[in-house]
């Protein structure tokens, strides 16, 4: 679903956990798919399909709020 909603968007957008959450559960239960979504993430994040920000700066790691975007790769 990660990778869906990243696809629909602008390429250099960025989304957040909780958006993730909501497309994959109801609106009253989101917060019960939050530890899936990071799962996901971390798992994204290792494989390099992915890139976690906040506040525009790049991070390595989920520490915190972050936003997801598309991995940049050079070409």
């Amino acid at each position: 679903m990660i990778l869906t909603l990243l696809a629909a968007r602008p390429d250099r957008a960025s989304l957040c956990p909780s958006e993730v959450a909501r497309a994959i559960t109801t609106e009253e239960k989101w917060r019960g798919a939050m530890p899936t979504v990071h799962k996901a993430v971390d798992r994204l994040l290792a494989e390099g399909a992915i890139r976690l920000s906040w506040k525009g700066d790049a991070i390595k790691a989920r520490a915190g709020p972050y936003r997801i975007s598309r991995s940049v790769r050079e070409t």
